[in-house]
């Protein structure tokens, strides 16, 4: 970075993301406005090189429960053309016990399938590739260790997604891959853990629920032997019905004018409806389930069955996919289901375009969650300001320079005080609480749990313990971000409207001297005793602050 030209193209970029308003230079008052934003070179976090950014070609990683999918897009007039496709059955969610451990085989068997994919993408860009884990990976207790070197076979960053994200981005893949209008929709997607539900008008999703049910965690629990018996099918749809109970109400008020499936599974049942000649190419009717519900339990197993259409990977995993897939079709009503190419990697490629312009979910989430608690927007943004500041000086030295990590900084000083809403007694404690148990679409896990720690830790004690509970690539760069949301929390404090001194802010190793004008000290005495906190607290994460004139 050179230091010479000011403010970097990262924070003129970046200003976007902000309120329009002025900014303080190094020398003097600096106007930043929309025209003046440029390109930039962003900095690999792994591999820690810097690189040329080239957007022209994006991918999408989904690490599923039953498979594994990747697709690589060119981009083309502003539409994707696919230029490969590649998925691997790893079957991920049977290598899980009961005690919700994952195996060293399925580990083993995944990471040989993700060094194959990393073949094909480590050398895109960072930003240009979004990998997402979904159910079995939430609830793994050991997938610490397996993402490390998931992370290293693919090259790329990898995000746990909740069960709401990933319904959020199923249906955002389903919405682009048909000719949607603004007509509602019920989406539905049943993967090898959980089975997401969406209700959604045109492009824009109203309604999401993920449901703990699959095709795999379903045929472990109720056709473990093989056999499809009639109470063992009976049993399971049971079961699967028990669970969109809770759906059924809301959705079924809601209502829709078509119903579409997504995934392999529902795919899979349709092309053997159409095989047996029970309904048309690409459709599902309550008919076709019902005679494909009999075929199956009259034939006593999945194999002797012999069903037309359904490949030998799918064997082990189809009982478990239809109960849901029939108690779907029951509890909502559901005459008839079009299958969609789309899915959650399509769903993927298409959000990570819009972050790339500029047009992120996150920041939308971030001012609904903000305006929902009714922030002081104009405080919340001068903090941004601030530490927006402090990070332009550091952000080289630091190894902070990368698009997404200012962007996390700013989310966590326009969200840093959503907890007042509650109470001003300890309210960062209840900031970092509906930070991080909120319904935040964007977010993966990873970056939800990183805010909340961050606005836990903006005063009062440093939350090292807490800082010490996220993934390892994640502890420093959170640990940093904090100490600058504090710094500006300190100067921020008195909620002055007048933004009139710049805070010099100089590192050297494990030292911080923060610079400021000559008496400015004595005339602000609580600030200085502010400092002074600051000054121990620091010390706890071995660094030490001087403060000079």
């Amino acid at each position: 970075m050179n230091k010479k030209r000011g403010f970097s193209s990262r924070l003129k970029r970046a200003w976007l993301r902000l309120r329009p308003g002025f900014f303080y230079g190094k020398d003097d008052l600096t106007l930043f406005t929309s025209n003046q934003l440029v390109q930039n070179k962003p900095k690999n976090e792994l591999t820690g090189a810097m690189e040329e950014t080239n957007h022209d070609v994006l991918a999408a990683v989904d690490l599923g429960s039953n498979s594994f999918h990747m697709i690589i897009a060119r981009m083309r007039d502003g539409h994707f053309q696919v230029v490969d496709r590649l998925r691997e059955m790893v079957q991920l969610r049977a290598g899980l016990d009961k005690h919700h451990y994952l195996s060293l085989e399925a580990q083993e068997r995944a990471i040989a399938c993700l060094e194959r994919f990393g073949e094909r993408i480590k050398d895109l860009p960072y930003g240009s590739v979004r990998v997402v884990g979904t159910n079995t990976l939430r609830i793994a207790h050991n997938s610490r260790r397996f993402l490390r070197q998931a992370r290293l076979a693919l090259g790329h960053p990898i995000e746990i997604i909740t069960g709401e994200e990933e319904a959020r981005l199923i249906y955002l893949g389903v919405a682009h891959s048909l000719a949607f209008d603004d007509s509602r929709r019920l989406v539905m997607d049943i993967g090898g853990g959980s089975t997401e539900f969406i209700i959604g008008d045109g492009f824009k999703g109203l309604m999401r629920e993920s449901l703990e049910m699959g095709c795999v965690s379903f045929s472990q629990k109720f056709f473990a032997d093989g056999k499809t018996t009639a109470t063992q099918m009976q049993h399971a749809m049971l079961a699967a019905a028990r669970r969109i109970r809770y759906i059924q109400r809301p959705y079924r008020q809601a209502g829709w004018q078509e119903a579409v499936g997504a995934s392999g599974t529902i795919r899979t049942v349709a092309n053997i409806c159409k095989e047996h000649g029970w309904a048309d190419d690409g459709v599902i009717t309550g008919k076709a389930l019902e005679k494909m519900v009999n075929h199956l339990i009259e034939a006593g197993s999945v194999e002797e069955a012999k069903f037309e259409g359904l490949s030998e990977e799918r064997n082990n995993v189809l009982a478990g996919g239809l109960c849901v897939l029939a108690a779907a079709f029951e509890r909502l009503g559901i005459e008839k289901m079009i299958v969609s190419d789309g899915a959650l990697r399509e769903g993927l490629l298409y959000d990570l375009l819009g972050r790339i312009q500029h047009d992120d979910e996150r920041d939308r989430t971030v001012l609904a969650l903000m305006r929902r608690y009714h922030v002081d927007e104009a405080h919340a943004e001068r903090v941004a300001v601030m530490a927006t500041q402090l990070y332009e000086q550091v952000a080289h030295e630091w190894e902070l320079d990368h698009d997404e990590l200012l962007h996390r900084l700013q989310w966590a000083c326009k969200l840093h005080e959503v907890g007042l809403s509650i109470s001003h007694n300890q309210f960062h404690k209840h900031s970092a609480y509906l930070v991080e148990h909120s319904d935040l679409p964007g977010f993966s896990r990873e970056e939800q749990h990183a805010l909340s720690v961050m606005v836990r830790g903006q005063r009062r004690s440093f939350p090292k313990k807490h800082i010490n509970k996220l993934s390892d690539e994640m502890q420093l760069s959170t640990q940093r971000l904090t100490v600058l949301l504090r710094l500006s929390m300190v100067f921020n404090r008195g909620r002055s409207e007048h933004a009139d001194t710049y805070i010099k802010l100089k590192l050297d190793g494990k030292k911080m001297m923060l610079v400021l004008p000559d008496g400015w000290l004595k005339e602000h005495p609580l600030t200085e005793a502010d400092l002074a906190h600051e000054v121990e607290q620091l010390k706890k994460v071995d660094l030490k602050l001087s403060v000079v004139a």
